[in-house]
């Protein structure tokens, strides 16, 4: 059965969530990051949650627009297509964060259908911390459909000023899996993964965006997680545990503070493509 519709444009109601400082210290050992920024109480400005901690706290909201029966969503044959996430505010222990999620597309490709939903978040002071876009990918009924390739741009673009190589261990999927909320069990359950069609278990898209926000904040923003403004993904291939991913960051041409990026496997072939940076000064 297609998509609902008729459920463009719902809006549904906020949803709190009481911000731990051991849920963001989770969250940051789950992506394999070790910034003092996360854990350092003497730190000026004292502890922030990672950036991406606000998947925690939208996600609740996530799961109940793609997860509403009213849209009709098969979520065995889901997957994440991209996410675009734009940093307001720094997260800290102790917020109490109200996200509130609204469907603004669902569109009809060759191979299935997209779903997008809009995120807001904002703490309890009123100030918005978090918007983010969440896309999501039914695949249509058969053989499941490799992605579409495109044009490589990266020979175009010359050296990359970046190139970062990260390890992603066997149980990655589990932590992040408990410290993110995602229980998705694609990412945990080898039998129900290949049901789905899937190689295997496969890393959350999120997970693997959190490794690169840390290349981001580590070689972009000189180790300040307050300074990432914007991040975005378009997931073309599952990494499976234990693979090396490799991001290459380009400035981007004519622009201060914005960069593109792309993550390969060990193949070469690129798992996020379409990925942007934007940095505050």
């Amino acid at each position: 059965m297609p998509l609902n519709r008729a459920c463009i444009g719902k809006e549904f109601p906020p949803m709190i969530t009481e911000v731990a400082l051991d849920a963001t210290q989770k969250y940051a050992r789950a992506c394999n990051d070790d910034n003092p920024a996360f854990f350092d109480a003497s730190r000026p400005g004292g502890i922030v949650a990672p950036p991406m901690f606000a998947v925690v706290v939208t996600w609740p909201s996530t799961m109940t627009a793609v997860m509403d029966p009213e849209v009709g969503a098969d979520l065995l044959r889901l997957v994440h297509g991209e996410q675009d996430m734009s940093f307001l505010a720094p997260i800290r222990p102790g917020d109490k964060v109200s996200s509130r999620a609204k469907i603004v597309a669902i569109e009809t490709k060759a191979t299935g259908e997209t779903m997008t939903v809009e995120l807001l978040a904002e703490n309890q002071n009123g100030t918005p911390v978090n918007r983010s876009v969440f896309s999501a990918f039914i695949r249509g009924g058969g053989k499941r459909s490799a992605p579409a390739e495109s044009r490589e741009e990266s020979d175009e673009r010359g050296e990359p000023m970046i190139t970062v190589a990260q390890a992603i261990d066997p149980d990655q999927t589990f932590r992040y899996a408990e410290a993110s909320g995602d229980r998705n069990p694609i990412h945990v359950d080898e039998n129900v993964a290949r049901m789905a069609g899937l190689p295997g278990i496969i890393v959350h898209g999120l997970c693997t965006m959190a490794f690169v926000s840390k290349v981001a904040i580590d070689h972009l923003c000189g180790g300040t997680p307050e300074r990432l403004a914007r991040l975005r993904a378009r997931f073309s291939r599952p990494v499976r545990p234990g693979q090396t991913i490799t991001t290459r960051v380009w400035q981007q041409t004519g622009s201060t503070g914005c960069y593109v990026y792309e993550t390969c496997n060990p193949e070469g072939q690129p798992v996020i493509r379409g990925g942007l940076i934007e940095v505050r000064a």
